[in-house]
């Protein structure tokens, strides 16, 4: 039996090798297909300077992307957004999507959308493009569900690390926000699909790291206090984005004039003056990001002024962008606004005396760990993603400083994970009745050392209707259990039920145990 399981888990490695690559190879097309609708764009723009009829070009241009992205989004409504919200509740059993449709959709109207300069990202979509492939691939293989949903991770850790070049990250970022399993044979399948598709997009785009700001000197630690504050200034701005973000959707909703599939015809009219006068800000952040590095080394209140200015525009702009539905990811303009929050404060420090330019730098980089961990509730994929996108092992520690006072603030004010809001506001599930399939399921859930089934008998518990403990995986061994087995902080549950059931059994074990399962 024992062998009969390790051909099985060697079967699902390869099959998660082949999601890796496929998925690589699509997200390098997407990839390759945003750059190259931004030199357009960026280019039709000089030209307008030259000759305002071009705006002609330009108005057609975003009418023809909003109408073609809108409408896929009309055809599938899950094409629109970032697509984790919707991993996160496949996932969980609760969203069933056809992988194929999606996957094709969010290809084509994320490389117009996100082409256009729009403050928008391609992590979101990538993901999804990844999880789709996971899907299809399970499907491809006649997959049971258990392994099937692996595959989906494991897509979706391939499409950020392909999105980012940082594989390390896409895996955890999987483990810890979406997926929410630590268990070896989801982190073994998705670091290897995410090592996969970094090799693809590696060998198509070359070796380099994503953000490669060169910083040489080590923050020292009696500047630590401007950390602190840092991180308290990053943890109330991520938090206020948050609000702004959901209540701009109820904007959205009372907009009448146009039909929801068309609301981005709204962002892209406001770009048109942005992308005029300020080119260097538009599209995801990355070119703004790495041009940081130069401005600061000027000084001046008219520098500090216009970052902030700049930090006003990303954080209003691109709320208005996601809110409009289009296909489209936050990760990159998080980013971006960390950065912009780091040199803000950094410049303005420097100019009172109270900091040398040279470490200003190193802010924009510990911000974005920030401002990402506040804002995504995922610390520890922060402080990996930064590393590895910007090629350096040095800082770790103020970098983690800086995100965790920034979580801190946010948990302080009442702050949830965003993706976690977003799955929230989109699930319906509680609303249908679930027809019983009569086929058997599993879930893997841990059990937290403040849960409260920690030290309680399995007889003592009241277990979600139609589900039972199958096993208990603890310290490397798998327990049986029994009415008298007495349940432990960290360990594993294998509950089994009808599969009918999976987002119900989710949601009551999520309450059974008096924590967040949603990290």
């Amino acid at each position: 039996m024992k062998d009969e399981g390790n051909k099985t888990n060697i079967k699902l490695l390869l099959q998660a090798l082949v999601v890796g690559i496929c998925t690589g190879i699509i997200v390098g097309l997407f990839r390759f297909g945003i750059e190259k609708t931004s030199a357009f764009w960026l280019y039709l723009f000089q030209l307008a300077h030259q000759n305002p009829l071009w705006f002609v070009a330009i108005i057609a241009g975003f009418i023809a992307v909003a109408v073609i992205a809108g409408y896929f989004v009309k055809q599938y409504p899950h094409v629109g957004g970032s697509g984790i919200p919707e991993v996160k509740l496949q996932l969980q059993g609760k969203l069933h999507l056809q992988w194929l449709p999606i996957l094709w959709r969010k290809l084509i109207g994320g490389i117009l959308v996100i082409g256009t300069g729009l403050f928008l990202g391609p992590e979101g979509p990538s993901l999804q493009l990844g999880s789709t492939i996971g899907q299809g691939v399970g499907q491809g293989f006649k997959q049971d569900r258990l392994n099937s949903r692996i595959l989906l991770a494991t897509g979706a850790s391939s499409g950020l690390s392909a999105a980012f070049g940082a594989p390390l990250s896409g895996a955890l970022f999987v483990l810890e926000e979406v997926f929410h399993n630590f268990s070896p044979l989801v982190w073994m399948n998705a670091l290897a699909g995410a090592i996969a598709s970094n090799f693809v997009v590696s060998n198509l785009f070359g070796i380099h790291h994503a953000l490669a700001i060169p910083y040489n000197y080590s923050f020292p630690i009696g500047l630590y206090w401007h950390l602190i504050i840092l991180g308290i200034i990053l943890g109330l701005l991520g938090h206020l984005y948050k609000i702004g973000l959901f209540s701009l959707k109820k904007v959205y909703a009372k907009i009448t004039f146009l039909p929801r599939w068309l609301h981005g015809l709204i962002p892209l009219a406001i770009l048109i003056p942005i992308a005029y006068f300020w080119p260097i800000i538009t599209g995801p952040g990355n070119r703004l990001i790495l041009s940081l590095p130069h401005m600061i080394t000027k000084t001046g209140w008219g520098l500090v002024g216009l970052l902030a200015f700049f930090y006003v525009m990303r954080i209003v702009f691109s709320i208005v962008a996601y809110d409009s539905g289009l296909p489209s990811g936050i990760f990159l303009p998080i980013l971006t606004m960390g950065a912009l929050i780091g040199a803000t404060y950094g410049l303005f420090m420097v100019r009172i005396g109270l900091m040398p330019q040279r470490f200003v730098v190193n802010l924009v980089i510990f911000s974005m760990a920030g401002y990402f961990a506040a804002i995504i509730r995922a610390p520890f994929t922060a402080i990996t993603l930064i590393t590895e996108m910007v090629g350096s092992l040095l800082h770790l520690m103020p970098l983690a400083v800086v995100a965790f006072i920034a979580l801190l603030v946010d948990e302080l004010l009442g702050g949830k994970p965003i993706y976690g809001l977003l799955a929230a506001a989109m699930d319906t599930s509680s609303d249908r009745k679930a027809n019983y399939t009569g086929q058997a399921d599993q879930m893997t859930l841990p059990v937290y050392e403040s849960s409260k089934l920690v030290d309680k008998r399995v007889s003592e518990i009241k277990w979600p209707k139609d589900a039972r403990i199958r096993m208990i995986h603890r310290d490397g061994d798998d327990i049986i259990p029994t009415g008298q087995t007495v349940i432990r902080g960290g360990d594993m549950l294998v509950l089994e039920f009808d599969s009918s059931q999976r987002g119900n059994v989710y949601s009551k074990m999520k309450d059974l145990q008096g924590v967040e399962l949603d990290g």
